[in-house]
């Protein structure tokens, strides 16, 4: 496995000081923001929402020194090195950083929707938002929607707040989040990985993709938040694979 350094340095390419820029419609909400990257939440960890029912994710550590970040769309375009897994560690961010107003910038392939929502600010939950991101992580097969665990929301934006100080300001895919029954047996009869009693169907699970950053690094990103559950889903192709992040009981695994 390589070192950071070497992974940085070599056959990754860099996410330069340009930023991704994405056309955003979609949920309409007294929440709703646009951002610029210039106004990328900063570095920092965690304060109990208070009411809302929101749980810090980690300890208080001394943030780390921006590097550069890895432009890595496919395990194919990684050459001899494997990505190191910790090259991204929540545990390094800073009590500022989980303060700060909280804003999602979301895809949902399947039905076309985006959407980029302030849902938390000043320690509290901004309904009209979390509603919106609820109906985003709805099942889109079945058409119902449940509410979502706040704590899956705190991961997902702690995941896209911190790789976007990398550079890397770009939408985070949902592929998946709540799911119906009868939606994830049918998952199961169609050969898809669904565990009988998954998480999906307690609106406590997401599976996520974020372009320009490999599948590797970005569970071992989510990972290092320890909030709950990680699954890594390598799959070839040009879209790559994805990461199944949850709130249940710590842990990790390869599907």
């Amino acid at each position: 496995m390589a070192s950071r350094r070497k992974f940085l340095q070599q056959g990754l390419g860099v996410a330069g000081a340009s930023f991704l820029s994405v056309p955003l419609i979609g949920c309409a909400s007294r929440g709703t923001v646009q951002h610029s990257a210039a106004a990328a939440p900063k570095p920092a960890p965690h304060q109990a929402a208070s009411g809302a029912g929101v749980s810090a994710p980690g300890s208080v550590a001394q943030a780390r020194p921006a590097v550069s970040m890895p432009h890595a769309s496919a395990p194919s375009g990684f050459g001899e090195l494997a990505p190191p897994p910790d090259i991204f560690d929540a545990q390094a961010l800073d009590l500022e950083f989980w303060l700060k107003p909280r804003t999602l910038d979301v895809i949902r392939p399947a039905s076309g929707e985006r959407a980029k929502l302030l849902y938390w600010r000043d320690g509290e939950i901004i309904e009209s938002a979390y509603q919106d991101l609820c109906h985003l992580l709805r099942d889109v097969n079945g058409k119902e929607t449940a509410r979502i665990d706040p704590k899956l929301f705190e991961t997902l934006w702690g995941t896209q707040a911190f790789v976007a100080r990398y550079g890397i300001d770009t939408p985070l895919e949902i592929l998946s989040g709540y799911r119906t029954q009868a939606s994830n047996q049918k998952l199961r009869e169609a050969g898809v990985p669904a565990a009988r009693q998954s998480l999906h169907i307690e609106g406590r699970a997401a599976d996520i993709r974020l372009a320009n950053l490999n599948s590797e690094v970005l569970g071992g990103l989510v990972k290092s938040f320890r909030q709950g559950g990680v699954g890594f889903y390598y799959r070839s192709g040009p879209r790559g694979g994805w990461i199944h992040a949850d709130t249940g009981l710590n842990r990790t695994w390869k599907g």
